[in-house]
């Protein structure tokens, strides 16, 4: 299937920006591979706090996704790994997007813009680490010609994660 995908934006992300994602977010089938539950505020203003500076000094970030009506629908992105286990040091992109947008390509358009900036950047291989069992995930990985790499299990949830790599 090869269908157009839709217009899609992406902007570092703003202090508003953290309320919201705590907003678009606070769905039970969002958070279903990220905890089981919506986060705190705090969190989400940390996290783009953390990509504010992300973006200054290396480029690129988990930049705010905005859809064809300007409205904030998630994030995709790209950052350094930001565990001590799993694909330490390496530059990871990711993506999450709330629940009323699934299924339209809006990941997979923004993905493919995150790519071409991180390319720019110099970043020569990305990985994405996704939940096992997170099929959405794993067909976006498929769709940006991802190949999967290794498997490891996440220390606090013990969960299976597949850690999928592209060449730049």
């Amino acid at each position: 299937m090869n269908r157009t995908l839709p217009v899609v934006r992406l902007r570092v992300p703003t202090d508003e920006d953290a309320v919201a994602w705590h907003r678009v977010f606070d769905h039970p089938d969002v958070m279903e591979f990220h905890g089981g539950r919506s986060a705190e505020l705090s969190v989400y203003e940390e996290l783009t706090a953390r990509q504010r500076r992300h973006d200054a000094e290396l480029g690129f970030c988990l930049w705010t996704m905005l859809d064809e009506e300007d409205r904030v629908i998630g994030f995709t992105g790209a950052q350094p790994w930001p565990h001590a286990w799993g694909p330490a040091g390496e530059i990871e992109i990711g993506w999450r997007l709330g629940r009323d947008h699934w299924g339209r390509g809006y990941v997979t358009a923004a993905a493919r813009m995150t790519l071409e900036r991180v390319r720019a950047a110099g970043v020569r291989s990305v990985v994405a680490m996704v939940d096992a069992r997170n099929r959405r995930s794993i067909a976006v990985t498929q769709r940006l010609g991802m190949r999967h790499e290794t498997t490891y299990t996440t220390p606090r949830s013990e969960r299976q994660g597949h850690c999928y790599r592209l060449e730049l």
